[in-house]
C-alpha cells in the first residue's frame, strides 16, 4: 500500500467522495487565502508589545525580562508565535477532527487583544496573554464535557442555515474592500474606490473576474491560478516601474521613511520566541480580579460565537450539516480551536479561532482532515519562507474571499423567508455581520430576535429554554461591551 492510499484510509477519501489531488488543492487554496494572518497579526499585536512614545508613535525598542529588543525582533518573533499556534491548532482539525478547517490567531479578536485591552485598559499584554491562556482552558473543558456542542446545537435553525450567506456576504465586504474596489466615506461609510486612478483595485478586479472564468469552466483550482496571477502580475509592473511600489507592494515590505519595498522586518525570522512563550504565567501575578474577568467573559463571548458561526457556515457550504442543521461531532473541531487558543496564549499569541477562509478550500472540493494538514504543513513551511508569504498582496490573496462570498449566496436558498421567525431571524443573522463585520454579532443578533418572534407569533412553546437562556446572555454581553464598562 502507496503512500497516497495510507492517506486515503486514514481519511476516508472514498468516503467523503474526494481524492489526493483535490484535497491538496484545496488545503493551498486555503492557505493562500489566509497566510495574511503570518505579517498581519504581528502587525497588530506590535503596539500591544512596544507601546506608544509621547508623539503617539510605535517605540523602536522595548525591555522584556532586562533585555532590549527593537521593533523588528518583536515582530518576528510574533510572526513565528502566529506560526506555531497555527500550525498546532490546525494538526488537532486534521488528525483528530478530521474536517478541511484552518485555524489561525483571529483577526478583531487580536485588535481587541491590543487597542481595547492593553492600550485602552492599560492592562499589561502578560496579563492579556493570561487571560487568553485561561480562556483557552475553560474552551477545553466545556468542549471535553460537551456543553459547548449543547449550547450550539440550541441555536435557531433560521439562525444555522443562514450563516453561510451572512458569511459570503462578510467576505465579500471584506475582500472588496482590501481590493480597493470599495472604500470609506465620510459621508456613507463605505464608497466605490476610485478604481480607474488605482493599479491595485484594478488588478484585483481582473485577477477576480478571470477566478470567475476559471470557476464556471470549471477548472480545478481556479481560485490558486487567480491568486498567483494576480500576485505575479502586479511585481511584474512593479518590477518594470510601470507601477510604483506605493501602489502594488505589499504594505508590510513598505519602508515608512522611504516608500520603497524592504524585507528588512520579514527576513532572518527571530527563532528564539522565549521572550513571549510563557510570559503569561508573569500575567497571572498581582491581577485585578474584576477586571480581569470581564477580559476573560469578553474573549471568550467573541470567539464563541465566531467560531460556532464559521463552523457552521462553513459546514453548511461543504453539506457537512445534518437535517437538524447540526454538524455531527462539533466538539471534535471545537476542541481544536480551544487546544490552538491555549497554546497560542503559552507562545505570546491572540486568541486563535477557526477561519472563514477556510471556506475557499471547501468550495475547490476540500471534505477531510487532509485538507488542514496540508495548510498546517504549509503554515510549518512559512517559518523559512516569511518573505514569500509576504511578498502576496491584499488584492490577489483576497480575490478568494470575494469568489467564495458570491458562491456562498447559495446559501439564501435554505431560508424559509415566509415564516416570519425565519425571516427576522435569518435577515438579521445575514446583514448584521457585515455591518459590524462580526461573525459573533451577526449570530447573536438572530439567536436574541428568534424567540422574540417566536412568542408574537403565539408559538412561545416551540422556543426551548436554552434558547431564552442565551438570549438573555447575549444581551448581558452587549450590555457589557458597549455600556463602556471595558474602557
Amino acid at each position: 500500500m502507496g503512500a497516497i492510499d495510507l492517506l486515503s484510509s486514514y481519511f476516508g477519501f472514498d468516503e467523503h467522495n474526494t481524492d489526493f489531488t483535490t484535497e491538496l488543492i484545496a488545503g493551498i487554496t486555503t492557505f493562500l487565502a489566509m497566510s495574511y494572518i503570518i505579517v498581519v497579526n504581528p502587525t497588530v499585536l506590535l503596539p500591544a508589545i512596544m507601546g506608544f512614545n509621547e508623539q503617539g508613535e510605535i517605540n523602536q525598542q522595548t525591555t522584556i525580562d532586562g533585555a532590549v529588543y527593537d521593533s523588528n525582533e518583536v515582530f518576528q518573533m510574533l510572526a513565528i508565535a502566529t506560526i506555531i499556534a497555527s500550525v498546532v491548532a490546525v494538526l488537532v482539525m486534521a488528525l483528530y477532527a478530521n474536517r478541511p478547517f484552518g485555524l489561525a490567531p483571529g483577526m478583531g479578536l487580536n485588535a481587541f487583544f491590543t487597542f481595547t485591552v492593553v492600550i485602552g485598559m492599560g492592562i499589561p499584554w502578560q496579563t492579556a496573554l493570561a487571560a487568553v491562556f485561561v480562556e483557552g482552558i475553560i474552551f477545553i473543558a466545556i468542549t471535553a464535557v460537551g456543553a459547548r456542542k449543547y449550547v450550539i446545537n440550541l441555536f435557531p435553525e433560521p439562525v444555522k442555515f443562514s450563516v453561510g450567506a451572512g458569511i459570503g456576504v462578510f467576505l465579500l465586504f471584506i475582500g472588496l474592500q482590501e481590493m480597493q474596489v470599495v472604500t470609506g466615506d465620510p459621508a456613507t461609510l463605505v464608497t466605490l474606490g476610485n478604481v480607474a486612478q488605482n493599479p491595485a483595485a484594478i488588478l484585483g478586479l481582473a485577477g477576480l473576474f478571470l477566478t470567475f472564468i476559471l470557476w464556471a469552466r470549471g477548472m480545478k483550482g481556479a481560485i490558486i491560478a487567480g491568486i498567483v496571477t494576480t500576485a505575479v502580475a502586479g511585481w511584474g509592473l512593479l518590477l518594470t516601474g510601470v507601477a510604483s511600489a506605493s501602489a502594488l507592494a505589499p504594505e508590510t515590505l513598505l519602508d515608512e521613511r522611504t516608500g520603497e519595498v524592504t524585507f528588512e522586518a520579514v527576513t532572518s525570522p527571530h527563532y528564539d520566541i522565549t521572550p513571549l512563550a510563557g510570559a503569561f504565567v508573569e500575567g497571572l501575578r498581582d491581577i485585578d480580579p474584576l477586571t480581569f474577568v470581564l477580559v476573560v467573559f469578553t474573549f471568550f463571548f467573541v470567539d464563541f460565537f465566531d467560531t460556532a458561526g464559521t463552523l457552521i457556515g462553513v459546514a453548511q457550504f461543504g453539506e457537512f450539516l445534518d437535517e437538524d442543521g447540526e454538524l455531527p461531532e462539533i466538539e471534535k473541531p471545537l476542541m481544536a480551536d480551544a487546544v490552538g487558543t491555549t497554546v497560542g496564549a503559552m507562545v505570546g499569541t491572540s486568541t486563535v479561532t477557526t477561519f472563514v477562509e477556510s471556506s475557499t478550500g471547501v468550495e475547490e472540493g476540500g471534505r477531510t482532515g487532509f485538507t488542514a494538514l496540508v495548510v498546517g504543513a504549509l503554515f510549518a513551511l512559512s517559518l523559512i519562507a516569511v518573505p514569500i508569504i509576504a511578498a502576496i498582496p491584499a488584492y490577489a490573496s483576497f480575490i478568494a474571499l470575494v469568489a467564495v462570498g458570491v458562491i456562498m449566496l447559495q446559501g439564501v436558498l435554505d431560508i424559509d423567508w415566509e415564516d416570519p421567525a425565519w425571516s427576522v431571524s435569518a435577515g438579521l443573522t445575514i446583514t448584521i455581520m457585515p455591518l459590524t463585520y462580526s461573525i459573533a454579532t451577526g449570530l447573536a443578533a438572530g439567536i436574541i430576535a428568534y424567540p422574540l418572534v417566536k412568542t408574537a407569533m403565539g408559538e412561545r412553546r416551540d422556543v426551548r429554554v436554552g434558547q431564552w437562556a442565551i438570549a438573555v446572555a447575549l444581551i448581558g454581553y452587549f450590555y457589557v461591551t458597549t455600556s463602556g464598562m471595558l474602557g
